[in-house]
């Protein structure tokens, strides 16, 4: 299930790159469609459950459409000044470190020997996807912020999500459908002040937004079910698999430069996430 999740996770950041400076226009786009397209599907979830809502759902809801909005605007900024081969593999290593750090100070997990090995790999890797000038000789100090302040929003909101659906026992699809339609009302304000956008973004890039808006929340949902069954602490770390799948891809199909260096630091970050999962066990 992860595996899958990885696979479309890195689809789906693919297309966002594609589309490059949408900014918070682009993410409404496929926020309020993926809103539309899970509001069924969670009525359907409801009846079928006989689930009755609870009051503090609509503040969970709100708490994971504030990070979310935050992740997807620092995202698509990042993706718009950077490299995908930059920008990527920092947002998803740096999300599962932060969570797992979070989770040993909070919640009481000891990662050990193996687990602060791993903590060091991430870093290591971070810093040999980070070094290196850009390709008109500047530093890639843009593609590194947006990248480590995008790790911060995952860690956020994967941390606040586990706690939804675990401690609070929200469905998940209720859950993500109820987050999807927040946040497309907190950048509904934005957009209708930026509305010609929307018409340019719907003929130059409606492919890569319904690419989105189905694979994120397809890919998210994934997630969630599995938080319901396994610790956050490996569910974050297995995820990132994607790492190394979006490295390749901006290498073979976007032509980034120096492929060798960004894939090998995707690579120690990887096996660094995978020794924090294995010391969480």
């Amino acid at each position: 299930m992860l595996v899958i999740a990885s696979i479309l996770h890195a689809g789906w950041n693919f297309a966002a790159k594609r589309v490059g400076a949408g900014g918070a226009v682009f993410v409404w786009c496929y926020y309020t469609i993926s809103a539309v397209l899970c509001v069924p599907v969670a009525i359907g979830d409801l009846l079928v459950e006989s689930v009755r809502p609870q009051w503090w759902w609509a503040v969970a809801s709100v708490g994971t459409a504030v990070l979310h909005v935050g992740y997807g605007v620092v995202l698509q900024r990042g993706y718009a000044v950077g490299d995908m081969s930059v920008v990527y593999p920092l947002a998803r290593g740096t999300g599962p470190l932060l969570s797992v750090l979070v989770a040993v100070l909070l919640f009481g997990e000891h990662p050990g020997a193996v687990g602060l090995i791993g903590a060091v790999a991430v870093v290591v890797g971070v810093g040999v996807i980070s070094a290196g000038p850009a390709i008109d000789g500047k530093p890639r100090i843009a593609s590194v912020a947006y990248g480590l302040l995008t790790g911060v929003a995952i860690a956020g909101y994967t941390l606040w999500d586990a706690h939804a659906v675990n401690a609070l026992g929200m469905p998940p699809i209720l859950y993500f459908t109820a987050g999807c339609l927040a946040q497309s009302a907190m950048l509904t304000p934005h957009t209708l002040a930026h509305r010609r956008d929307i018409a340019c973004l719907w003929r130059d890039h409606r492919r890569e937004i319904l690419i989105v808006a189905v694979l994120s929340p397809l890919g998210y949902l994934l997630v969630l079910f599995a938080m319901q069954t396994t610790p956050v602490s490996v569910v974050a770390p297995v995820r990132e698999l994607s790492i190394v799948i979006g490295g390749l891809v901006a290498w073979r199909v976007l032509g980034e430069p120096n492929p060798v260096r960004r894939i090998v630091g995707a690579v120690i970050v990887l096996c660094g996430i995978a020794g924090i999962a294995v010391a969480a066990q």
